[in-house]
């Protein structure tokens, strides 16, 4: 639980991005079961600060002295706050915390905040970067207005964060966006009794098992955003449709498991035996599960009607890493484009970032970014400022 102490009124916040990296698409998107998912060493950021009225901004770039590109102005009694195209991830966060809490919307009444955001998560890149804006917003006002640590604590923020985008902004997302940033760590998420997205305390709260506390040393991963931006709410918003469809009716009705439900059973199988293969660091295992949880990514996507499966760039990628002696390969969020991710024997990470160099090379990806991600095991940080 995050909680700063003092008459300090303004703050900075860290979050870090997340990687899915077994057992995804089926954070409770497409389905109600589980991955195995990590928070990693690129960051968002925002300063929030006492106002008389509202200001939401964000900045041009990742340089926090960067001019703002964005920026709306409000009463601080002008609630809910108009959607308009612009900063409303942040407007969203204002706007869902308010209908949850009556402390909060009393004391907005009182002052309003300036929060300030800004992002080095590639835009589109499958690491969970729209989620980090509205997490930054809710611990942010949280913070600032020094709201009850219990009746905010961070699973209730995390759930809060789900329904801005799926219910305030219909952006269809999974659950490990919203969980991973705030607690931190390389842990196992188990999403049962999520699949319909119910109201706050009308399911359960994701079960966040850390897995990091039993490893002696990271991952030997690395990864690239192909540059080809995907909005995951497109193709979540195919998917999850199709997923509920099939399985309703399999309910209803019984008969053969259909396409779908087993789809989303084998990704769910590669996370619970991923873990095992995790924590006896057993990384040819591990690598198996992670080709195998891509083969039926691509196959589904396929199914959904994507004609390049989960994304030529994803495939070109993911076969130039396993021709050249990566254990697995995978993609990190939901395909189409974003980003992918391979696990190598400890020690050959440099020789597959050189592969992956030439690879988008002479694919003309010329957005791309190859970088070695570490594990991030602390999750949200906030620290006061003068």
């Amino acid at each position: 639980m995050h909680r700063v102490f003092g008459c300090t009124m303004a703050f900075k916040l860290t979050i870090p991005a997340r990687i899915n990296i077994l057992g995804n698409p089926s954070d409770a998107n497409e389905g109600d079961f589980a991955t195995i998912s990590s928070a990693v060493d690129i960051f968002a950021y925002a300063t929030i600060e006492k106002a008389a009225r509202i200001f939401i901004e964000q900045r041009e770039s990742i340089d926090c002295s960067s001019e703002i590109k964005l920026q709306e102005e409000y009463d601080n009694r002008t609630i809910p706050l108009p959607y308009t195209g612009m900063v409303d991830l942040a407007k969203g966060g204002v706007n869902r915390l308010s209908r949850y809490s009556p402390e909060f919307r009393n004391k907005l009444a009182t002052h309003g905040f300036r929060i300030t955001l800004w992002s080095e998560v590639p835009r589109q890149s499958g690491l969970g970067g729209s989620s980090l804006f509205v997490l930054l917003t809710l611990v942010g006002l949280r913070t600032l207005y020094e709201l009850d640590p219990i009746f905010h604590n961070d699973y209730v923020l995390a759930e809060l964060a789900q329904q801005v985008e799926a219910k305030e902004l219909g952006i269809h997302c999974g659950f490990s966006d919203r969980y991973v940033p705030l607690f931190g760590g390389i842990a196992y998420l188990d999403y049962h009794g999520k699949l319909h997205q119910n109201s706050l305390h009308e399911e359960p709260y994701v079960t966040y098992e850390r897995l990091d506390p039993w490893m002696s040393e990271d991952l030997p991963l690395v990864a690239v955003c192909s540059g080809v931006e995907h909005d995951s709410g497109d193709v979540h918003g195919r998917m999850r449709p199709r997923y509920i469809e099939e399985y309703d009716a399999w309910v209803a009705q019984g008969g053969e498991t259909p396409p779908m439900v087993r789809f989303m059973s084998t990704a769910y199988e590669t996370a619970w035996r991923g873990k095992a293969a995790l924590l006896q660091r057993d990384w040819e295992t591990f690598g198996t599960l992670m080709n195998q949880n891509h083969r039926v990514v691509d196959e589904m996507m396929t199914y959904c009607g994507f004609s390049d499966g989960a994304g030529w760039a994803n495939n070109l990628l993911i076969e130039a890493a396993l021709t050249n002696g990566a254990l697995g390969a995978k993609l990190t969020g939901a395909g189409s484009g974003g980003s992918v991710f391979a696990i190598t024997k400890p020690g050959k990470e440099l020789y597959l970032k050189k592969v992956w160099e030439k690879t988008v090379a002479e694919a003309g990806l010329e957005k791309a970014r190859i970088y070695q991600p570490h594990i991030v095991r602390q999750g949200l940080k906030i620290e006061s400022i003068p």
